[in-house]
Order: C-alpha cells, then structure tokens, then sequence
C-alpha cells in the first residue's frame, strides 16, 4: 500500500474512533451521532473512488496544464 493510501486509512480509522466516541457520549440516536457516522462515510467513499481513479496518461496532463494548447482542444458534433 502506498504511503498516501496508509494515511488515508489511518484518517477512516481515526474518524471511526471519534464516531465511536461520539455515540457513546451523545446517544447512538443522537444527531451529532449520525453527523460522526456519515464523515466516515463520506470519507470511505473518497477513499473507494481514489482506488478506482485511473491514472491520467501524459496527454490528459499536458492539457490540464495547458488548455488553450492546439493537442487539447475539443470539437462538439
């Protein structure tokens, strides 16, 4: 795993003990409850979508770079 990927699971897991603390004090029914649960959530699916994000090959980071390069430009149908 990546040093990226352990931080990110390090900030889930982290975020998953603060949850946990959270429901404990507040009450599992408690709003700030589900606030804490769905910051994991989101957090797990940022973490899913960075997996599944293919790299972008030299061309797609030429033209983030430089979009007004002739390479770059965009013809509609």
């Amino acid at each position: 795993m990546s040093d990226i990927q352990e931080k990110i699971q390090e900030t889930i897991e982290s975020e998953i003990e603060q949850a946990r603390a959270v429901c404990d004090i507040s009450g599992k029914d408690s709003a700030e409850c589900a606030a804490a649960w769905d910051a994991v959530e989101e957090l797990q699916a940022e973490a899913s979508h960075q997996r599944n994000k293919k790299p972008k090959n030299s061309l797609e980071q030429f033209c983030d770079d430089n979009p007004e390069a002739a390479e770059c430009r965009v013809y509609e149908d």
